[in-house]
């Protein structure tokens, strides 16, 4: 793959990223409950991971090659959802399922409802811990895919991420990469307020991790920082990606209390509106390279 992109690829990247972050509003609109502001955040990671990055077979999900996409944090899982579902995982329809009993789409994922979830995720800070075994197993068998791992910042309080952070350091796993969600948000307010986190760089470079550090908002940077991470060896490499909460909305943006929270009447339409002009904006320019 390319180490950048071209701009007509950038901004049909942006345009399913912003296809996504509809998708989620519409989701948790329709459940009554869910979670907007860490989904909304991360929506240009993901639309980069599906559709630029993993190599993967949306109709084979358990193909052997495959790169294994670990999410740690599962309460942003409905953007991983509508990932899927535009990468063509399952049908789109689906998505209005997300919460509903014996859906597949849990309020975190469940490996054994649905296809290509590679776990099962709720408490916060195992996540790196399988993808560390899954990477170390996937060496051990001399294989090339790699393993990604999405976490949040609020979940590095949880000390069995740490003790991941040293097993995949002391085992050099250069197949392993980490992406943090650093959106200095989590459910009762600032990271740095409640368990400061910084200076969260030199720290995982102490546990023998490479760093690399993007903004998480803008898709050229990621893609930029996920091609480095992979030609790196010797070493994990985690990825901080400074992401803003609620990213397209402007009534979520670094608003902690869109953590999660039901949607009062109108908001799930104004957000929507707010996406769909944001879409014409980005079709028009895509006309336009």
């Amino acid at each position: 793959m390319p180490a950048h992109l071209h701009d007509a690829e950038t901004k049909k990247l942006e345009l399913i990223a912003n296809k996504l972050r509809q998708h989620v509003i519409e989701m948790v609109a329709y459940a009554g409950s869910g979670h907007q502001g860490g989904p909304l955040g991360m929506a240009d990671i993901f639309a980069v991971l599906y559709f630029h990055v993993l190599h993967h077979k949306p109709k084979d999900p358990n193909w052997e090659d495959r790169d294994r996409l670990i999410l740690s944090n599962g309460h942003i899982c409905p953007i991983r959802y509508a990932a899927m579902a535009e990468a063509g995982y399952f049908p789109k329809k689906e998505l209005l399922t997300l919460r509903a009993l014996g859906t597949r789409l849990q309020g975190h994922p469940e490996r054994t409802r649905l296809p290509g979830s590679e776990t099962t995720s709720g408490p916060l800070g195992a996540g790196l811990a399988q993808a560390a075994g899954m990477a170390y197993a996937s060496q051990m068998d001399g294989k090339t895919h790699h393993v990604f791992c999405i976490t949040s910042d609020g979940e590095h309080e949880a000390g069995l991420h740490w003790e991941a952070m040293m097993f995949a350091g002391k085992y050099r796993l250069d197949n392993l990469i980490n992406i943090i969600d650093r959106n200095n948000i989590q459910i009762d307010g600032d990271t740095e307020d409640i368990m400061p986190l910084e200076p969260l760089k030199d720290k995982y470079e102490a546990f023998n991790w490479y760093v690399i550090e993007c903004n998480g908002n803008d898709i050229p940077d990621v893609v930029r920082a996920i091609e480095d991470a992979k030609v790196r060896r010797q070493r994990p490499t985690a990825i901080i990606a400074h992401t803003v909460p609620g990213r397209g909305v402007s009534y979520m943006e670094n608003n902690y209390l869109w953590h999660s929270q039901p949607f009062k009447e109108g908001q799930a339409k104004q957000a929507l509106d707010e996406l769909k002009e944001i879409e014409k904006r980005l079709k028009a320019d895509h006309a336009r390279v």
